[in-house]
């Protein structure tokens, strides 16, 4: 299967290279690897350049430039690689909290279903031991509210790990697609969802990051939860026969 691994970066200079290697070091054949940079003044975007030099035909980056967000660097970085003939794309973070080791396993699934999410919230999904209490009960808050909302029977639907199959991406439409930050995740779940799609989610340990900041803020935080409604407001129409034709 033709797979495309797609991973937006904003300063994650001290990750992008052992990233890499530990992904291109997987036994996935016919897989490449989209580093999608929004500008990073970190030099990030330089080294996925080398990275894309030392590693032709495997590693590729594309450089984005005006309008920043994590929304819109997927969403770039999957119509890149469908137009590029991707059958499995990979979304996932640059900074190891998805760890790679993971992705085979979410990709074996996509004979069976359309998305495969890789969960913190189903049996055998935890987060990371170190986290503290506190981030713990709001990330499953978080979680709830959204998933109320919605009226999402999926469990870790605010998940940014998942393996796509391309039918899946193209009948999403994703120019319909608005939303930038972290809620992104969230929105096409729902869509995929709302299109009947079959989704399946396989437990995953959610890791800290390695190094660097996270860019989860509480302005971030805010126009999540903000986001849920315009979501809802958008999509809550759809069904089935509004896929886009393949």
């Amino acid at each position: 299967m033709k797979t495309t691994i797609v991973i937006p970066t904003y300063n994650e200079s001290a990750n992008v290279r052992p990233m890499t290697k530990t992904l291109l070091g997987l036994d996935l054949p016919d897989t490449r690897l989209l580093i999608v940079d929004d500008e990073s003044p970190d030099g990030t975007g330089l080294i996925a350049d080398q990275l894309a030099e030392e590693h032709r035909g495997q590693v590729e980056v594309l450089h984005r430039h005006g309008e920043k967000g994590l929304g819109r660097a997927y969403v770039d970085g999957f119509g890149l690689a469908l137009s590029q003939g991707a059958e499995a794309v990979v979304q996932m973070d640059c900074d190891f909290s998805h760890a790679p080791a993971d992705v085979p396993r979410l990709l074996s699934h996509l004979d069976n279903y359309d998305v495969v999410i890789g969960s913190r919230y189903v049996e055998g999904g935890k987060t990371a031991d170190d986290w503290e209490q506190g981030r713990v009960l709001l990330s499953w808050w978080a979680n709830l509210y959204t998933r109320l909302i919605l009226g999402s029977s999926i469990r870790d639907i605010t998940a940014g790990f998942k393996a796509w199959r391309r039918e899946t991406l193209v009948g999403i439409d994703l120019d319909a697609i608005r939303s930038q930050g972290y809620v992104f995740q969230v929105e096409m779940a729902y869509v995929a969802n709302q299109l009947g799609y079959r989704s399946l989610e396989v437990p995953i340990c959610f890791e800290d990051r390695r190094v660097g900041e996270s860019k989860m803020t509480m302005s971030v935080k805010v126009e999540a939860a903000l986001g849920v409604w315009r979501i809802w407001w958008r999509h809550h129409h759809l069904e089935p026969s509004d896929r886009q034709s393949v």
